[in-house]
């Protein structure tokens, strides 16, 4: 979720999606109250309910499945959680968020947020944003040969921030306030839209951190 390019949901993201792949990943992680690291990003820009920020460079683990939208989740989750969670090549000390640790073959990364899901030509490609430090050059080998590591550069956004449940419905609406903010604001978008999750299931949906991330064309 684009170098983070082309990142749009589009139409069919599912509740199912949401309950079921989300939960096979983060069921052990409390990700719901307490602070999860996420890329470094300034506000640059604010406009009627819509953020303009700056991410910093960041490295994200990514595997493109055929889906559909509805069965990406499902399908690239369990891959992408095996990575995180210890099925990686290299015994090395990797700069987390805190503390540093050292470990063993395999190396066990730290959770954070967001997660993405975008459609690509063929599939659809899911993303977990690694931890602050660790680039595709530094991180641990995957040991499935479907995910693969990138660095995204730094890059400007448009975001717009909700509650709610994940649906279709309510990425729609909030999509139409984004583009339309930006409209308003003469802000040109590149590539499609970006959907980030920033929770698991089992959080109440009025506590729920949803985002829409649009990216912004380079300004001259």
């Amino acid at each position: 979720m684009q170098n983070f390019e082309r990142v749009g949901l589009g139409a069919r993201l599912g509740t199912a999606v949401s309950s079921v792949a989300f939960g096979l990943v983060l069921f052990a992680i409390p990700m719901t109250l307490h602070a999860t690291e996420e890329p470094s990003y300034q506000v640059v820009q604010s406009l009627s309910g819509v953020e303009v920020r700056l991410y910093e460079a960041y490295t994200v683990a990514e595997l493109v499945v055929p889906g559909p939208a509805d069965e990406a989740g499902n399908q690239a989750f369990p891959v992408l959680a095996g990575y995180i969670f210890g099925k990686n090549k290299g015994e090395r000390k990797l700069a987390m968020t805190a503390p540093v640790t050292q470990a063993a073959v395999p190396v066990k990364l730290d959770m954070t947020a967001p997660v993405i899901q975008t459609p690509q030509p063929g599939g659809f490609r899911v993303q977990f944003v690694l931890p602050k430090g660790v680039t595709a050059a530094s991180a641990p080998e995957p040991l499935d040969p479907q995910v693969t590591l990138r660095d995204i550069a730094p890059h400007r956004v448009a975001v717009i921030r909700y509650s709610g449940f994940w649906s279709e419905a309510n990425y729609q609406e909030h999509l139409a306030s984004l583009q339309a903010a930006l409209r308003s604001a003469n802000l040109l978008a590149v590539g499609e839209p970006l959907y980030s999750r920033y929770n698991a299931p089992f959080t109440p949906w009025f506590l729920r951190r949803n985002e829409i991330w649009l990216r912004l064309a380079t300004a001259k």
